[in-house]
């Protein structure tokens, strides 16, 4: 077992002590979703105007830059990532896991963890990623032995070599993924810090004593994973969009944050910054420095020109699509995710409104729309489709069905019941009105619900409308999946929402207190 890490003021006075000090830069991404292309201050899409203008961040070509520059000062560096590089623009919808493989290859990753949205598609589109890529992706806590796509392929963990040195890196996905993205039957998934402790053991086993974690999990199970094993040296994180700085007054932590001698990053998503932890190593494998800073990825960085080009041909088949105007916006429409996944939101009311508004012919009275389902905002002026597709890409479609007051109780305190972590489960509405109390304890959170103006009947049917992910159970909505009267196979939420801006343009984004805090 590794000896605890000295506190940070006699760091220094270590590192020079020791005998064989190895050095290690950690480059890190997470969260990219398809983010190819540059984007706006909101996470979406950025025209080449406002590109050229300076205004834009990120992209893969901005990327090719920067890690080389960095590779270019240090002697030892390795490129990682914390997962979910799949989903989120009309890139994925088109090339699926094609694009992203290619462009992977391209920026040189030395190892990726499985995210939940790897497995939007299922087993097969993730099989086919891994085997056009040249580097280890990694899952430690679950079983695939019974899913012939990946028993052979996916392992926990593996050793690469640096410097002469060898990594030990492991693995880790959400617990839930089964309730958040499709990875079939065959796939279980099974507790993190038990799972990242025996690949831990095994590795130091083999004598590797600096060992990293792709975590894709969450800050908040990161910190618990570096708190309750042993022999992890450093967490790259994933999955919340954790924004971690010593400069940024918009972080949530330090970068990095240490749990006991364990170094805990990330560097919030789609690509806006690129990860950079220098950490120094003694002979023994322990940490004697772990410091560092997300690189902002704007303008400032060169665009890498062969990039570039690439990326505009592999555009070329979505232009048609991406480019076509559906309606005007008076504002910004906010997405923020920081702000959706925690009240109500702007975005959130547009799609439940537009929801709402397509059957509410059929007798339906409420509109329920899981805020993870909703990627990105919308900046004023014109809307494009793809636009539209950067908010909503995950090719849903409407699913109406009825239940009782009481099961729509249980689904409101499924939405707020990890509120705190940021979970996408937290329902955006339309037709109703609740208040959420998220100091109360998990369960009984939830307060004044009223649907049309009347105070919720526990044992009232109630003709719904949502969308077929949260229908079929995602987010942990299970009890839906035994609904009455369920049709899964409405048209595609993004064309829902498409249209109703269409039919109110410009429209004017608003909240109206359905959704209240207590």
């Amino acid at each position: 077992m590794k000896r605890f890490l000295l506190s940070a003021a006699a760091l220094s006075l270590t590192a020079g002590m020791a005998h064989a000090d190895y050095t290690l830069t950690i480059l890190h991404t997470n969260d990219f979703h398809a983010r190819f292309e540059p984007i706006s201050k909101y996470d979406g899409p950025c025209g080449a105007e406002d590109n050229t203008a300076g205004e834009c961040f990120g992209g893969t070509a901005r990327l090719v830059t920067a890690i080389k520059q960095v590779r270019g000062r240090t002697n030892n560096a390795i490129l990682v990532d914390g997962g979910d590089q799949f989903q989120g623009t009309l890139f994925y919808s088109y090339y699926k896991g094609q694009m992203v493989a290619e462009m992977m290859n391209k920026l040189g990753y030395d190892g990726m963890t499985v995210g939940n949205h790897e497995f939007d598609d299922g087993p097969e589109v993730l099989a086919s990623f891994m085997s056009a890529v040249n580097f280890p992706i990694l899952m430690s806590n679950a079983d695939v032995s019974a899913e012939p796509l990946l028993a052979d392929t996916l392992a926990k963990s593996t050793v690469i070599e640096r410097g002469g040195e060898k990594i030990g890196m492991i693995g880790l996905t959400p617990e839930d993924t089964d309730e958040l993205a499709s990875p079939g039957d065959n796939v279980k998934f099974s507790d993190p810090v038990a799972a990242v402790q025996g690949e831990v053991d095994k590795l130091t086993a083999m004598g590797v004593n600096k060992i990293i974690v792709l975590s894709h999990s969450s800050y908040a199970v990161d910190l618990k994973v570096a708190a309750e094993t042993t022999g992890v040296d450093v967490i790259v994180g994933g999955h919340s969009n954790t924004l971690l700085s010593n400069t940024n007054e918009k972080a949530q932590g330090p970068y990095p944050t240490m749990v006991g001698q364990t170094a805990v990053v990330q560097a919030y998503a789609y690509g806006k910054y690129l990860g950079e932890l220098n950490v120094t190593f003694d002979d023994a494998g322990n940490i004697t420095e772990a410091k560092g800073e997300p690189v902002l990825i704007d303008a400032s960085i060169a665009e890498d020109a062969e990039t570039v080009a690439r990326i505009a041909e592999m555009a070329k088949p979505l232009e048609e699509i991406r480019n076509k105007v559906v309606a005007q916006t008076a504002e910004p429409i906010g997405g923020d995710r920081a702000v959706c996944r925690a009240q109500e939101c702007s975005m959130g009311n547009l799609i439940a409104d537009a929801m709402l508004a397509r059957v509410a012919d059929q007798g339906v009275e409420i509109a329920l729309q899981n805020s993870g389902g909703i990627r990105a905002s919308i900046d004023a002026g014109e809307v494009t489709m793809g636009d539209v597709l950067t908010v909503l890409p995950f090719q849903n479609t409407l699913s109406t069905f009825e239940v009782t007051g009481a099961v729509l109780m249980e689904a409101l305190e499924n939405s707020a019941s990890q509120i705190e972590e940021g979970a996408g489960r937290f329902l955006q509405v339309a037709g109703m009105s609740y208040a959420v109390d998220a100091a109360s304890a998990a369960g009984s959170r939830i307060s004044d619900v009223m649907v049309g103006g009347a105070p919720l009947e526990m044992d009232k049917v109630y003709r719904v409308v949502s969308n077929d992910y949260v229908r079929n159970g995602g987010d942990g909505f299970a009890m839906f999946k035994t609904a009455a009267n369920a049709y899964d196979f409405g048209p595609d939420l993004a064309d829902v929402m498409a249209e109703f801006i269409a039919s109110n343009a410009p429209y004017k984004p608003y909240t109206d207190g359905r959704i209240t805090l207590k």
